[in-house]
């Protein structure tokens, strides 16, 4: 699959949770040059439900930190948040919130592409990242079932390690599956399973 360009902006989603009416003037008008869909919502409400966007343009000074709703703007659509108070408290309640970017308010008409791109990069970091460290522990999952099935092997067959290993690879071969399923076949029936029939 390929990897999305995160310099090509057109086309994609925009929800504008803010408040101030000359900073949505400015985001309105950048991003409708730059091809986007645009929404808006209330910062004061909790968040839509179900919407399909693809960046979130947020007023990060207009959402109540304290509220409820606060937590649940957590998600993986990423945030482009505008800043303008750097209390503690709302800087801490912004890095919980992970934004993939950020604009210092007051807003200008410059700086708005380079946000999105950097959002959009960064999210696609983020989702790549994931996918790698989920297969990096299906590895770890997996040794453990294999070297679990060789300890059995070994025990039951009195081998060394090297030779129930070689077992294990040898049917798994000879049956057409891998050593992983074979292994956690093995654990499952206490020892090598009764495999009459070849698999396709």
């Amino acid at each position: 699959m390929t990897r999305p360009s995160p310099f090509s902006v057109r086309g994609r989603r925009a929800l504008m949770v803010m408040r101030d009416e000359r900073e949505i003037s400015i985001v309105r008008r950048q991003l409708s040059r730059l091809g986007m869909t645009i929404s808006e919502h209330d910062p004061a409400g909790p968040p839509p439900p179900n919407q399909a966007v693809d960046v979130i343009l947020m007023d990060a000074d207009a959402i109540p930190i304290k509220s409820d709703q606060a937590t649940l703007w957590k998600g993986s659509v990423p945030i482009i948040a505008l800043i303008g108070t750097e209390t503690p408290s709302r800087l801490k309640w912004l890095l919980d919130l992970r934004p993939a970017s950020f604009l210092v308010k007051p807003l200008r008409s410059a700086g708005l592409y380079t946000a999105l791109v950097v959002a959009f990069d960064s999210a696609q970091r983020r989702v790549e990242d994931a996918a790698h460290i989920e297969k990096l522990e299906d590895r770890i999952r997996s040794r453990r079932v294999v070297l679990s099935a060789v300890l059995q092997i070994m025990r039951g067959h009195d081998m060394s390690e090297t030779d129930a290993f070689a077992l294990i690879r040898q049917t798994a071969m000879r049956h057409r599956t891998t050593i992983e399923v074979l292994s956690a076949e093995i654990i499952a029936a206490g020892g090598m399973p009764n495999r009459n029939t070849r698999t396709a």
